[in-house]
Parts: C-alpha cells; sequence; structure tokens
C-alpha cells in the first residue's frame, strides 16, 4: 500500500466529506461539504491517499490566536493571522492508531513553519487531548468555547517549529 499526503483538490471533497460524516456521526460536529470547504485554505489542506482513496485529512486556516470558526455557518471571509488554526483533522476509522494522524500533523506543521506562521490552535473534541498533547499542544483553559464544540472541547496551541528555534 502506498501512501501520501498531497494537497487537496476539487475532487477529494465529496470523500472528505463522508470521512467528517462517519468520524463525528454520534456528535453534534458535522458541519457539511459546504462548512468544509470555506475552512480550506490554499497550501495547508491535505489529505492522506492510499493508492487512491482518501483515507484521512487536515484542514487548516489562519485565524487569531484564541479565536475559532464558528460551527454554525460556513466561514464568510479570510482571516490574515501569523497563527494557523488546525480546524479539522480526520483518519478512516480502519487505520487509526497507525501514526497516521501524526504524520497529518507534522506534514501540516511543515506546511506552516515555510509559509511563516508563527503558532497553531485548535480544539480538541470527543477526548482527543491526550493525542494533540502527544502532539506538542497544550491547554488554554481559560479559553471558553461555545457549546456547538461540546461540552469537553478544549483550545489548545503550539509553537510552530522554525519559530520555537528562533526565539
Amino acid at each position: 500500500m502506498r501512501d501520501v499526503i498531497r494537497g487537496i483538490t476539487e475532487a477529494d471533497w465529496p470523500q472528505v466529506a463522508a470521512l467528517e460524516a462517519g468520524a463525528y456521526a454520534d456528535t453534534a460536529l458535522t458541519e457539511g461539504e459546504t462548512a468544509l470547504r470555506s475552512r480550506a485554505s490554499t497550501g495547508t489542506c491535505f489529505v492522506l491517499d492510499l493508492d487512491g482513496r482518501i483515507a484521512g485529512y487536515v484542514l487548516a486556516l489562519p485565524y487569531p490566536m484564541f479565536r475559532y470558526p464558528d460551527l454554525t455557518r460556513p466561514e464568510r471571509f479570510a482571516h490574515h493571522s501569523p497563527n494557523l488554526h488546525l480546524h479539522d483533522l480526520v483518519v478512516g476509522a480502519p487505520l487509526r492508531r497507525r501514526g497516521h494522524g501524526s504524520g497529518l500533523v507534522r506534514h501540516l506543521t511543515d506546511a506552516a513553519g515555510a509559509r511563516g506562521f508563527r503558532t497553531m490552535s485548535l480544539i480538541a473534541v470527543a477526548g482527543k487531548e491526550p493525542f494533540w498533547r502527544a502532539n506538542g499542544y497544550r491547554v488554554h483553559r481559560e479559553a471558553r468555547l461555545p457549546s456547538s464544540y461540546g461540552s469537553d472541547a478544549v483550545y489548545m496551541s503550539a509553537q510552530v517549529a522554525a519559530h520555537r528555534e528562533a526565539s
């Protein structure tokens, strides 16, 4: 099996939306294709392509620290920020716990550094805080999140490696 992480293309969106629907089927976190597309930014959205089948994805967009997308509606305008907000990462159920999620995180972090982002943020949902801690993110308990992200949602951030070394 050949796995490749590559930039998302127009043809990938139906599979990305299907993965998202499957990953969040038992939650209120499903956004659908239109909202997901609105959260895509050039050069910071990738898919895990396994022999021509989309097995995972990561979507990130510039967003100011301590701010985040409203899950109840698509994005209305693009933000300009030194922070890259990792909005969603999904790996299909049969391939979880094999390092693919961490691989997508590393790929995105490298892209963020190459594009000059200083920090990355995210909201850990559905009990995924330990995964994000293991990938270098720290919790900001002071951040208040809307209920649409779930009762266990936690805002987290990390410095991008290029800026961590320069500090």
